[in-house]
């Protein structure tokens, strides 16, 4: 039977109802004693009842599976939801709660900005990573410093010297976004060949001056589209991704 609400708040009694199925031996109690540790956040109605929402009933329903079949203790459960809440599934990979984000794909299918005589698609370089690659629609997942070493295998004194020399820089909130795992895992394996951090400081420079001068093409028409501007700016860079591996093949056919 669906003991779920109409109402999309439920009352600790509702919650407690609908969990008993699965779970016999939580009691509001369990559930008080778990939101004491942080583990939930219920609001407050102005009576001071508490007031769960969907998605708390179930990071409870997850916090009692983890307890029950992983047999993990609250700290290693309050590490991984810390991950969920981040976007980063502590078993290793995108958490699909953050895959959600705000979704959609470029116009056009994979993002084809039309030229006027026919389209950009034609004239791209299929070894750059194409435009939609370079839009980011979703909400990125935020991962720490020892999650970013664990999926990359970089040791700690790689990490803080690419950190220091400015290729792996964190967010305002001190985690880096997935776009530092290709980076960082590029950057072990040329450690491996014994090029160091400080020898790839010429590759960020060049990165932002590739940005920078493409921002300053975009620039005067910023506004009027926000998303085609985007896309403009992706397929730009694109081009310059291209016409730099070109001038690499180049180079080594000298």
């Amino acid at each position: 039977m669906d003991r779920r609400p109409a109402a999309a708040r439920w009352t600790i009694g509702a919650v407690l109802r609908t969990l008993q199925d699965d779970f016999p031996d939580v009691t509001i109690s369990k559930i008080r004693f778990l939101e004491a540790e942080g583990l939930i956040k219920p609001e407050r109605t102005p009576s001071g009842y508490r007031s769960f929402s969907d998605r708390d009933v179930e990071r409870l329903r997850y916090v009692l599976e983890a307890q029950r079949d992983r047999f993990w203790p609250l700290k290693v459960i309050r590490e991984a939801l810390d991950s969920l809440d981040r976007g980063v599934d502590p078993q290793g990979g995108r958490s699909s709660a953050s895959a959600g984000g705000r979704g959609g794909t470029a116009r056009g299918g994979d993002g084809d900005v039309g030229t006027g005589e026919g389209s950009a698609a034609d004239h791209r370089d299929p070894v750059a990573p194409p435009p939609s690659a370079l839009l980011r629609r979703d909400a990125p997942a935020r991962l720490n410093r020892r999650e970013v070493m664990r999926a990359t295998g970089l040791d700690a004194a790689t990490f803080d010297a690419l950190a220091g020399y400015g290729l792996l820089s964190p967010g305002r909130d001190g985690h880096f976004t997935e776009s530092a795992l290709p980076i960082a895992r590029a950057a072990a394996a040329l450690a491996a060949h014994g090029i160091e951090a400080r020898h790839l400081r010429p590759f960020r420079t060049a990165a932002d001056r590739e940005i920078g001068l493409v921002q300053q093409v975009v620039a005067p028409r910023r506004g009027r589209d926000p998303e085609r501007d985007d896309e403009t700016l992706a397929e730009l860079l694109h081009h310059c991704i291209a016409l730099h591996t070109a001038l690499v093949r180049a180079g080594l056919e000298r």
